[in-house]
């Protein structure tokens, strides 16, 4: 019953535009945060079809019930998994479930169409671009990828190898998965496949998460036993990814203002194996950069609160015109962390991510943050990836439904630039497919004008009679070969 209660209380406040789907979610401090987040999301998106059942068989009316608690019940009733909870709700809907049935079965003859999903605003309508296949981290403090992909085939599944493409994504059904082409522990299985009551899962051997949440971490790639910080940790599946890649050696310091969703983490991470890390329920833009705790910290992951607009879910809250004031009060939020992570002093590298496709919380950002940090640079990532960051921040990645078959994401890598005495030596770093880097070194010939500098400054530590010398020799072989 709880799990309706709140999931009224949120949608209700929702369509009163009090916050986004996303935020309220969170700061609900609900147990089973994703349960509640997919049934608000669901019931939102139908919200029209339930009003109009709803209206039709006078449920209200007979009920007493509230509409909000009506539309989520009526939703799990007709189009989800079934009502979830026992008591007087779920009596009174099941007494009820002929006549809404029925309600849902006119208004589809109504509309000409067969299925549920076809009822829903043009807004919502999926295509095969927009379905997210269901991608699986293979936890690697834990197992490998291949002791998983065998436990599988023992169980009936069909390992087809190596994506090539997004068809190869497509074309997932029934039981048949795929290795990801980009992230060598990821695994792709069809949209509809289920793995919350598995044993790979409940025993942490595998972490259900999208493909874009895990770029981050995987582009950061932290050496191992070196010192890290997760800047915005909860709910900790970048935080495992992290781990998992720092083979449990070194320091992960994870921090995050809300104690729940922190205390929720921690369960997580000791079911992920991780152990390497140290939690701490603080703000990150009260952390000491200067505190001697950090300083070898060389890698900071940021994945600050955003808008949440590149969320599948999320769709009708892009396609309304966004308020502007929220998203430039989370863009001073973002610039004011990203600033932070750049002041730790032995920092080499810090990846600023977000789950929104608005240029204000993404490029722009990282724009600000460059020009107020010049001593940091760009990396370009991954340069095959199909989705680059707008003008002229192409070095960034960008991920979305049609394009690389993923929830909607943003990540860029800065990059301490080399100390100035090093700069003749010029090193321009790609970041490859594989993690690897690939540096390409430039060392050009001192020009003439350089060369006399370096001379005069040889000169200035010798004699002086014979630094006159040599500038009157100089001075003859110029005329001469000219």
């Amino acid at each position: 019953m709880a799990l309706y209660v709140k999931a009224a209380e949120i949608l209700e406040k929702v369509e009163q535009k009090k916050g986004a789907v996303k935020t309220l979610v969170y700061e609900s401090k609900f147990q089973n945060i994703k349960q509640l987040f997919a049934l608000v999301c669901e019931t939102q998106k139908y919200s029209s079809v339930l009003l109009e059942i709803i209206n039709s068989t006078k449920l209200l009316k007979e009920t007493k019930l509230r509409i909000h608690v009506a539309k989520v019940l009526v939703y799990d009733l007709l189009i989800g998994h079934g009502v979830k909870c026992g008591g007087t709700w779920k009596t009174m809907m099941l007494k009820h479930r002929s006549r809404l049935q029925a309600a849902l079965a006119r208004i589809k003859i109504k509309r000409k169409v067969s299925r549920n999903q076809d009822l829903l605003p043009s807004s919502f309508q999926q295509t095969q671009d927009d379905v997210i296949p269901r991608y699986v981290r293979v936890n690697t403090l834990k197992t490998t990828l291949e002791d998983v992909i065998d436990y599988l085939k023992r169980e009936g599944f069909s390992y087809q190898g190596m994506a090539s493409g997004l068809e190869d994504l497509d074309r997932l059904t029934g039981k048949t998965f795929l290795c990801d082409l980009h992230l060598q522990d990821l695994l792709v299985f069809s949209a509809k496949t289920v793995f919350h009551d598995h044993f790979l899962y409940k025993a942490g051997h595998i972490i259900l998460q999208d493909k874009a949440s895990c770029l981050p971490a995987f582009l950061l790639n932290p050496q191992v036993g070196s010192h890290v910080i997760d800047a915005c940790a909860a709910p900790g599946n970048k935080t495992s990814h992290l781990a998992a890649i720092m083979k449990n050696k070194g320091k992960l310091f994870a921090f995050d203002l809300d104690a729940k969703r922190l205390s929720t983490m921690s369960t997580l991470l000791l079911r992920a194996g991780v152990t390497c890390h140290q939690l701490a329920n603080q703000d990150f833009l009260k952390v000491d950069p200067q505190s001697s705790v950090y300083k070898e910290v060389k890698y900071i992951l940021l994945d600050p609160s955003c808008s949440g607009s590149g969320m599948v879910c999320l769709r009708d809250e892009v396609s309304e015109p966004q308020d502007e004031g929220r998203l430039q009060a989370l863009a001073t939020f973002q610039l004011r962390c990203l600033n932070h992570a750049l002041q730790f002093p032995q920092v080499q590298r810090v990846v600023y991510s977000t789950c929104s496709i608005h240029s204000q919380e993404n490029e722009e950002v990282v724009s600000a943050g460059l020009q107020q940090n010049p001593a940091f640079r760009l990396v370009n990532l991954l340069p095959n990836w199909p989705e680059r960051g707008h003008e002229p921040f192409t070095e960034c990645l960008r991920a979305s439904t049609a394009k690389t078959r993923t929830h909607g994401f943003f990540v860029a890598m800065l990059e301490r630039r080399p100390p100035q005495k090093d700069q003749q030596n010029l090193v321009i770093t790609t970041l490859q497919s594989g993690g690897e880097e690939k540096q390409d070194t430039h060392q050009s010939d001192p020009s003439e004008e350089e060369q006399e500098n370096m001379e005069t400054a040889e000169e200035q530590s010798t004699n002086p009679v014979s630094k006159k010398k040599r500038r009157r020799n100089r001075k003859k072989q110029k005329k001469q070969e000219s």
